[in-house]
């Protein structure tokens, strides 16, 4: 991950412990149950931080279905050509 730039190290800030990380492992298995693949993904252990020193606020962003029927209808009336992009699993 390191040589591909996907992230890059800083120094942690003075008094600070860093979020500790395991990694969960999957078998995904086909339709008639044989083995598929093996899936592995790092998960922080969030439940460590503790608010008001680690974070503030927590925000997800989510897209109201109003503001999706706009984009659709401004698509659709300015003739723009929209490509989605999705998860390939």
């Amino acid at each position: 991950m390191i040589d591909r730039e996907v992230f890059s190290l800083i120094p942690l800030p003075t008094g600070r412990k860093a979020l500790t990380c395991d990694y969960i492992f999957k078998a995904k298995a086909n339709s008639d149950g044989s083995l598929s693949k093996f899936k592995a993904r790092l998960v922080a252990k969030g439940y460590n931080q503790v608010k008001g020193i680690d974070y503030v606020e927590t925000f997800a962003p989510v897209a109201k279905m109003t503001t999706l029927r706009l984009l659709i209808a401004l698509k659709v009336i300015r003739k723009y050509y929209v490509l989605q992009r999705g998860c390939i699993s």
